[in-house]
């Protein structure tokens, strides 16, 4: 009977020898690899010849995370498959890791039949969502649409003014630069903050910064 071929990579070396034991346990299964951080894993590769079928993911650690672990792997072996396994259920980390290839997303405190379940389906139809994947990435895609949406609905020199008032420029200034009145200029600030749902010169920056606007 082939065994399916799983590494581990994690730089938490309780959780990584408690994954080993519960999956060697399981006959179906063969730990191949058990490393701390993506550059043991991609030199043990480089090093043994032996691809591993699915790859358990941790994302933050030391010297190549997880994203650009599994980034590589895209790039390099594309027939591995990897399922992040991690504490993090930020948005923002969890598209960032499925954009560099990740088939599936777990969390750590997930029970062992899920952890199967998810990689017998990686490992057979090359993907595995969650109902708190699904809800993450719908969320997320909303929030795109959202966003897109308003940028659509800003004017061209609402816009100006948006990439403006991310600078150091007083508004005065900023009305130098656009050749208005600083009373239009104040017009184009009441528009921004109300399209874009802030209150604030910081609230109109942050917003830029989390959707990576400009």
């Amino acid at each position: 009977m082939y065994r399916i071929k799983i590494a581990i990579v994690d730089d938490h070396k309780m959780v990584s020898k408690a994954l080993e034991d519960m999956i060697a346990a399981n006959p179906k299964y063969e730990v191949v690899y058990n490393c701390s951080n993506g550059d043991e894993f991609i030199e043990s590769l480089n090093e043994r010849m032996v691809d591993p079928d699915v790859v358990l993911m941790d994302i933050n650690m030391p010297f190549r995370n997880g994203i650009e672990t599994t980034a590589w792997l895209q790039s390099k072996k594309p027939q591995v498959k990897v399922i992040a396994l991690t504490m993090e259920d930020n948005e923002n980390t969890i598209i960032k890791m499925m954009r560099a290839g990740a088939k599936g997303y777990l969390l750590k405190d997930m029970s062992p039949d899920l952890l199967f379940e998810a990689v017998e389906t990686v490992y057979s139809k090359g993907i595995f969502y969650t109902d708190f994947l699904t809800q993450r990435l719908m969320k997320v895609k909303n929030d795109e649409d959202n966003v897109r949406n308003i940028m659509a609905d800003l004017k061209e020199k609402e816009k100006e003014f948006l990439k403006l008032a991310c600078t150091e420029n007083t508004y005065k200034e900023i009305a130098d630069i656009m050749c208005m009145s600083p009373k239009t200029i104040d017009g184009y600030r009441d528009s921004v903050f109300l399209k874009l749902d802030v209150k604030s010169r910081v609230g109109l920056v942050l917003f830029v910064l989390k959707h990576n606007i400009i």
